[in-house]
């Protein structure tokens, strides 16, 4: 019998990202940076549950992980777009590092995932996304 979760955020990267950079593709020199957030508003999806963090993305959405909260040691953000949304980077137990960009609603995502931290990990990670 499989345990349901509870879903807390099912989307993709906040569509602000893909405006101003699709704006800024027009100075030319920006034309990386509008692929790049074309191609996170086509492929890149996160699901955020009381259980765990999934990451869909790569080319044509062909990759995944899954993080549960007690792999994660750390959490860092940084507000973009005015504070609109943001980026986040898991730091895991094994020192490697999940990178989220253009979470919409960061702030509150972050409280959200910071609950679910044990008591150390909630101590260093102090991100940008909990200050009021």
């Amino acid at each position: 019998m499989a345990i349901k979760e509870e879903v807390y955020y099912e989307g993709g990267p906040h569509i602000g990202d893909l405006i101003i950079n699709i704006l800024l593709g027009f100075t030319i020199i920006c034309i990386p940076l509008t692929i790049g957030s074309i191609v996170r508003a086509l492929w890149l999806r996160y699901r955020i549950t009381d259980r765990r963090i999934s990451v869909t993305g790569g080319w044509m959405g062909r990759d995944r992980s899954d993080i549960i909260y007690s792999e994660i040691a750390k959490v860092v953000t940084v507000p973009r777009g005015l504070g609109a949304w943001g980026d986040m980077v898991l730091t895991l137990k094994d020192g490697s590092r999940l990178e989220m960009r253009s979470v919409p609603n960061f702030r509150q995502v972050y409280d959200y995932i910071n609950q679910h931290l044990s008591e150390r990990a909630k101590k260093v990670s102090g991100g940008l996304g909990s200050q009021k």
